[in-house]
């Protein structure tokens, strides 16, 4: 009778070994890295909003302009950056252009001062600006009456839906450019397939922007301004950060996808100015944000939506680098040569018999 060899149990420590490869191991280490960014980014960005050097805009007559610019500069914290602006028509003229976010018509005859806002370029720093300077009027013994004149929609709360709408196209860029490594590899195997990918991308986000554009148009009547600027922004992000997740996956393989998060989800969504606009963001963010798909989007969509387009060129251009340079590192990557693609067998030769040589 023959014996059946006993197999030796295996350690507890070998089937972890076995069931975590040190590749599984590096990828975990990698998602519980940007677990914690995330964290620290999205607070370190929003749990402690003060504005900081808000351009603001003076309309006073002779030497109180300048005294009233000199006490706004002195402001602990410097929450603002005045300067006189000739008359009220100016001041409303640039902050259509978004060249100042507020101005104060201080009345010559009266205690009653004017403050103009604008809630259409996020209403948290509008309503930060009311604050502070109804507080600094009190002291002063005035009044204030606020205008808003570029009011936000009434179906836009608090302002944040160009924020979302172009978080909805940014996250489609790398979803779909992540798709496309899960399916057939992190490198396009040459030229012809890199061609490929771009192409997919290009009709992602076409559609895409379309879509988001009509849902936040005509569908939920969410957001006014013109459907076909926003289709072409919304294009534009789409395909930029889908480019941009292609060749950060040709410059680092699958860990390319964790590189885009980083960049646009932990570092770009806080600094956007979404839920808070720059001037209330800590420097770090306020720095970075507009050089960021998420937050070059935002300002535009915002520009698009409320300020008749006023001060979009800036954004995307940024928006358009993004794109260029994403595409351009994925062709070279493509023209290089990237994962082999796998061969197909050639079917063998068939005769009679089944197995015999053709004749």
């Amino acid at each position: 009778m023959t014996r059946t060899a006993q197999v030796p149990p295996r350690s507890f420590l070998g089937e972890v070994r076995d069931a975590v490869t040190p590749r599984a191991t590096l990828l975990v280490i990698g998602v519980v890295a940007l677990q914690v960014l995330f964290i620290a980014s999205y607070v370190g960005a929003l749990h402690h909003p003060k504005p900081k050097d808000v351009p603001f805009g003076v309309v006073a007559q002779g030497s109180a302009a300048g005294r009233t610019v000199a006490r706004f500069e002195r402001l602990p914290g410097g929450p603002l950056d005045p300067r006189v602006v000739a008359d009220e028509a100016t001041a409303r003229s640039r902050i259509a252009h978004r060249d100042i976010d507020g101005a104060l018509l201080v009345d010559p005859d009266g205690t009653t001062d004017t403050l103009l806002v604008a809630s259409g370029g996020g209403a948290t720093l509008s309503n930060a600006l009311t604050s502070l300077i109804t507080g600094l009027e009190k002291d002063q013994g005035r009044t204030v009456r606020t205008v808003d004149v570029v009011p936000a929609d009434a179906q836009d709360a608090n302002g944040l839906t160009p924020f979302y709408l172009v978080v909805g196209w940014c996250v489609g860029g790398y979803l779909c450019a992540s798709a496309l490594a899960v399916s057939a590899g992190a490198r396009p195997a040459d030229l012809r397939r890199a061609v490929i990918r771009l192409a997919a991308m290009a009709l992602v986000a076409i559609v895409g922007g379309l879509g988001g554009a009509v849902v936040v148009g005509p569908v939920l009547g969410a957001l006014p301004g013109s459907v076909a600027a926003l289709w072409g922004l919304g294009a534009l992000i789409t395909f930029a950060v889908g480019a941009a997740t292609l060749a950060l996956q040709c410059v680092f393989g699958i860990v390319g996808i964790g590189v885009a998060v980083l960049l646009v989800v932990i570092l770009g969504n806080p600094s956007a100015g979404g839920a808070l606009p720059p001037p209330m963001l800590p420097p770090f963010w306020h720095t970075i944000g507009p050089a960021l798909p998420p937050g070059a989007g935002t300002w535009a969509a915002r520009s698009i939506a409320y300020f008749d387009d006023n001060g979009t060129t800036a954004s995307l251009l940024i928006l358009a680098a993004w794109a260029a340079l994403g595409t351009a590192i994925t062709l070279a990557a493509g023209s290089r040569g990237g994962t082999p693609l796998p061969q197909r067998e050639s079917p063998a030769p068939t005769g009679s018999g089944g197995g015999g040589a053709h004749t």
